[in-house]
């Protein structure tokens, strides 16, 4: 990983060719961070490539196969080390050499940043979580500074816009862990709480067997509900931002929305087939919002 860089850095990177370079990644990986979507103002577009590309990376760092979880906190330090040296106007990655133009034009704060890392470092680290109020602290460092940072993009900088964002971004962040509940058991990884699988009377081993029990099925129905009264508390945001974000909130809060309504479809079983949009879902989506 480390090599990969230095032979990156090896070379003179203009801003424009490290703009270039955080937008491949963010069109090679888009998921739900809304880089690569065309509702965004043009203007907007390469600033969100570059925070993208940041995250993107980390992440990669955090999930890299074939590295020990030591070497993986290693090289998201590093990452973090490349960050702080952008903050005091120093750059020789692409990513940050975008990222140096991204966050002084922005005003945007480093802690942000950290906080992304802080989530990255917890996914090597953390497997299990005793409580919903550490999963929601999971949330904090993971989701919440995605949508802050885009709101500071767009220069919204209310305090209650900024909370509503994060309601908004812990849900779509619950709704992925409730969504992935297989896919995450392959990292052994589970973000449901033990507290939670207490109070339903799943043991860890009906999950891990992937069994979708009536028990567990209540369990996922009771996160489902809470997931979605997030949802709602968050979605004032989409009437307090201006034309040149609803659009593309919107979308991404039906989204979020309409995979819980997936799972609510399927009886609550995440297991036998995971709860996602289809092309079909995604065209309807678009058009019930765009007339909204």
């Amino acid at each position: 990983m480390q090599a990969h860089n230095l032979t990156i850095e090896n070379r003179p990177w203009t801003p424009g060719d490290s703009f270039e370079y955080c937008e491949k990644i963010a069109y090679d990986h888009y998921e739900n961070f809304p880089v690569a979507s065309r509702f965004i103002p043009a203007d907007k577009r390469k600033y969100l490539g570059a925070l993208y590309a940041f995250a993107r990376t980390a992440d990669d760092y955090a999930d890299e196969p074939g590295y020990t979880s030591a070497e993986r906190i290693e090289s998201i330090n590093r990452w973090e080390q490349r960050l702080n040296d952008c903050y005091n106007g120093e750059a020789a990655h692409p990513v940050f050499v975008a990222l140096c133009e991204t966050v002084e034009r922005f005003q945007i704060p480093i802690e942000l940043f950290q906080n992304l890392l802080t989530a990255f470092r917890s996914d090597v680290t953390t497997k299990r979580y005793a409580t919903f109020e550490q999963v929601l602290e999971y949330c904090t460092c993971s989701a919440n500074p995605v949508g802050r940072l885009v709101l500071l993009l767009f220069n919204y900088r209310s305090e209650l816009m900024m909370m509503h964002s994060d309601n908004i971004c812990t849900a779509l962040q619950l709704t992925n862990f409730w969504q992935d509940v297989s896919i995450d058991l392959e990292k052994d990884r589970l973000y449901i709480p033990k507290e939670d699988l207490d109070q339903f009377g799943v043991p860890e081993d009906e999950i891990v067997s992937r069994i979708p029990s009536t028990r567990f099925r209540k369990l996922i129905s009771f996160e489902v509900a809470r997931t979605e009264r997030l949802f709602r508390e968050g979605k004032p945001l989409l009437q307090e931002v201006g034309k040149d974000l609803r659009f593309e909130l919107k979308l991404t809060f039906n989204g979020g929305m309409n995979i819980l309504g997936k799972i609510k479809s399927q009886g609550f079983d995440v297991f036998q087939k995971r709860p996602r949009l289809s092309t079909f879902d995604k065209l309807s989506l678009f058009l019930r919002t765009l007339m909204a």
